[in-house]
């Protein structure tokens, strides 16, 4: 008695696992452009001295008066022209009666700074990079 293979099912299951390949490569991809680390450069406008600061996503960062923290950054996907973005809140630690307003609260763009400014009499922040 002679087999049959069924070549149909072969061809459905190469086109599953080409599916599977496409969709592996794209969630691969997603995961580069999001990042675990932020820098950002502060300025203190007292004493003209600024700093680059590396915060860890997720965690508060306390530099003198204020309390930063990076929620989530990501590079974007094009190499021509590339941005950073990151979602940031900042707290002053120095106004005792708004202690759960925060001073800044949203997304930081890298090449214009100007789209969302951080608006402190002593500090200014800008985002640097993402990785």
């Amino acid at each position: 008695m002679l087999l049959k293979k069924n070549i149909k099912v072969g061809k459905i299951k190469f086109i599953f696992y080409l599916i599977n390949f496409f969709i592996s490569l794209s969630f691969c991809n997603a995961d580069e452009l999001e990042g675990k680390f932020t820098n950002i450069k502060i300025l203190d406008k007292i004493s003209s001295k600024n700093i680059l600061i590396k915060l860890t996503n997720q965690e508060n960062y306390i530099y003198k008066d204020l309390s930063i923290k990076s929620m989530k950054c990501q590079n974007s996907k094009f190499d021509d022209n590339p941005e950073t973005t990151a979602y940031i809140q900042v707290k002053d630690l120095t106004d005792k009666d708004n202690d759960n307003v925060f001073v800044f609260n949203g997304w930081m763009f890298s090449s214009s700074p100007s789209i969302a400014p951080f608006d402190h009499p002593v500090y200014d922040i800008w985002l640097v990079s993402c990785y």
